[in-house]
């Protein structure tokens, strides 16, 4: 028993500051899952938005990630885990104002600062993992530490589930007070790790373009370009068309939580065993065929199945970082996915305002296959990608301690 005990909690990946960050990661998704099981129906039912003002709110809300590469300048040379702190607490707080909002100008000010924290935090929380982690193995520890989000999205999303069903006229308010405190918690749980982890023997630049990069800048631009179509507007159509409650929303989500739970840890290794190349092409595969499914399938229960598909297959798409760690030196490691999320951004931005005109005219099926075709477009690209192991030789100081 003991054997096995060592297996499956391996003291030489799972060490103490491994472990103290999948914490923080838990209580930040635990917070942010609060949010996204209610954030539509928060906005259509106790906001009273229309259509058009969710989708352009969804637009703003990305604007922060459009300037990151530039906004991130200014805290690039703080400690990595100074940086994640700071990307937390203001997250938290910007999340928190939500429920004291007036206003749709107010709350446009609150979802840019929330969405400014949250930015800042994605390619964070991903340079924090694979800075606890080597190259040998860091499909697996993101698939470890996904799988410990969706742990929390589980916990969040049960207690929606639960808490609506009892008491449904509990204003929406009160999830966005919870969620924000939750975050802020997280913050200063992350500010108690070892200011040095992520240490790298050369001082990370400010900013980082470098056309050794140039598919993973190509492939997170498409990705940007998805974004919407496979996130908001998902839910957005299974709540304006088919009429789908919070606990709905939530209890689906909780069952692709689950899932994802279990297998995300094999997805991680799958990257590992068989390289980002070929696991991304599948990804992408499977992404196209879900989108044709939304476009072409009018039944909710196939919906819903092709949903928590997509929900499953989400994992390999941290394919693309692995494939920036493996060929990139530490000190480009940071910058580089601070740069992707600007990327990422260039196109998730216009999207929704495209989407947003274009609804009305070709309706949800219309956007939908075009999504579709947009992935395929992708996998030439991903095609491309190739693991340089010569890079492996440099590594991030301090990291196991």
């Amino acid at each position: 028993m003991q054997q096995r005990t060592r297996i499956r909690f391996d003291t030489s990946i799972w060490t103490r500051n491994l472990v103290l960050f999948a914490a923080t990661l838990f209580l930040s998704r635990f917070g942010q899952g609060l949010l996204d099981g209610t954030r539509m129906n928060f906005f259509i039912e106790t906001l009273n938005l229309s259509e058009g003002q969710v989708l352009w709110l969804e637009g703003i809300r990305e604007l922060p990630g459009l300037g990151l590469i530039f906004l991130a300048a200014f805290t690039m040379r703080l400690p990595l885990m100074r940086q994640g702190t700071l990307a937390l607490f203001v997250m938290g707080v910007g999340y928190l104002v939500h429920a004291f909002v007036g206003s749709y100008s107010a709350l446009l000010l609150a979802v840019v600062a929330g969405s400014f924290g949250f930015h800042l935090w994605a390619p964070l929380h991903s340079s924090i993992g694979l800075a606890l982690s080597n190259r040998q193995n860091a499909g697996y520890v993101l698939g470890a530490l996904a799988s410990v989000g969706s742990l929390a999205g589980i916990a969040g999303m049960g207690a929606i589930s639960l808490i609506s069903g009892l008491l449904p006229s509990m204003p929406l308010t009160t999830y966005y007070v919870a969620g924000g405190v939750v975050i802020i918690i997280a913050s200063l749980l992350l500010y108690w790790l070892p200011k040095h982890l992520g240490t790298t023997e050369v001082e990370p630049p400010r900013i980082l373009i470098k056309g050794r990069y140039w598919r993973y800048y190509v492939l997170i631009f498409f990705s940007g370009a998805r974004k919407l179509v496979l996130g908001s507007l998902i839910t957005l159509m299974l709540v304006e068309t088919f009429g789908l409650r919070v606990w709905h929303i939530s209890t689906l989500t909780l069952i692709s939580s689950v899932l994802t739970l279990v297998l995300s840890p094999a997805m991680g290794k799958l990257i590992d065993r068989r390289g980002e190349q070929v696991t991304t092409v599948a990804f992408y595969a499977v992404l196209a065929l879900c989108c044709f499914g939304f476009a072409v399938v009018a039944n909710l229960w196939i919906l819903i199945a092709l949903w928590i598909i997509i929900k499953l297959v989400t994992p390999l798409g941290m394919g693309l970082s692995t494939y920036v760690y493996r060929t990139a030196p530490p000190e480009e490691l940071t910058p580089t996915l601070t740069a992707g999320v600007t990327f990422d951004h260039i196109s998730s931005v216009g999207v929704p305002f495209l989407a947003g005109a274009l609804l009305p005219i070709i309706n949800y099926q219309g956007i939908f296959l075009a999504s579709a075709v947009l992935i395929l477009i992708s996998i030439p690209f991903a095609r491309a990608l190739q693991v340089q192991k010569e890079v492996a030789a440099g590594m991030v100081l301090s990291l196991a301690e």
